[in-house]
């Protein structure tokens, strides 16, 4: 850490912004790496792709979470999208995403609604308005601590259309103390959902590297043949922007290790 840009108690949490080194800006929340610049393409692109390319036609997009702007940037680039609805809710994360890490987010699109609420209260009202859902929160503590309730998913679920998807960050598998955090998502998902699986990205800074995910959907299977199909003709338009994510990627992220399948088991 060369010093801190950003620092900030808000009624959530403590949100922080550091010059690294070799690490470009950093961001924390309540101590925890949330992204750098250098790596943040890897979360961002793997938990926004690997949904949105599952979906047929995904033209309406919730992020619940999301503030540092990367998982919109990624929604934002498939064509079809004409409104994505990002609730964040704190205002500082935002604030400080567009201060000091301002390549992460696609902030002038106006395809793009930002709106600081909780994002539990709004997907509880929200009536199959959506076709694609993502779950960008942090770590399953303080205001991130719903996001891992069954009843939560029962919300994200009816607000789904007929074809909807889900997806979302679910910890790491290496570290002991999240494994019940794991295990309770996936058991939920498995209740609520027609299909559920989890998929793995490698990330740096997150502890231990390995990092999981979710998908869900109402039916449709994210290694389909169809599914790889719209890979491969819609990374023909913007794949070579993209650092982390293609079709091999896609098919093999489901590939888990045994002792991560167990966690899950």
């Amino acid at each position: 850490m060369n010093k801190v840009l950003f620092s900030e108690q808000t009624p959530y949490q403590k949100v922080e912004v550091f010059e690294t080194d070799t690490w470009g800006n950093l961001m924390t929340i309540d101590g925890m790496v949330m992204l750098s610049e250098k790596d943040e393409f890897v979360y961002h692109e793997m938990l926004a792709h690997v949904g949105m390319f599952a979906h047929p036609n995904p033209e309406k997009v919730l992020i619940i979470g999301g503030g540092d702007g990367g998982t919109a940037r990624e929604v934002l680039r498939h064509p079809s999208v004409k409104q994505v609805d990002m609730v964040e809710i704190d205002e500082a994360v935002v604030r400080a995403s567009k201060e000091f890490l301002p390549e992460v987010g696609a902030w002038d699109d106006p395809r793009l609604n930002v709106l600081f609420e909780d994002g539990i209260a709004f997907v509880k009202n929200a009536d199959a308005e959506y076709d694609v859902v993502i779950i960008d929160g942090s770590d399953p503590v303080g205001p991130a601590e719903g996001l891992f309730e069954k009843e939560f998913f029962e919300y994200c679920h009816s607000a789904l259309k007929e074809d909807g998807i889900l997806t979302g960050q679910t910890e790491s598998p290496w570290v002991d103390e999240y494994h019940s955090s794991i295990k309770q998502v996936f058991d939920a998902l498995g209740e609520v959902f027609t299909k559920s699986s989890m998929y793995l990205g490698f990330i740096p800074l997150y502890p231990a590297g390995m990092w999981s995910f979710a998908f869900a959907s109402k039916g449709i299977e994210p290694k389909d043949d169809e599914v790889l199909a719209r890979i491969e003709k819609g990374l023909s338009s913007f794949g070579n922007d993209l650092k982390y994510y293609n079709k091999d990627i896609h098919r093999g992220s489901f590939a888990l290790p045994n002792f991560v399948a167990e966690t899950i088991r």
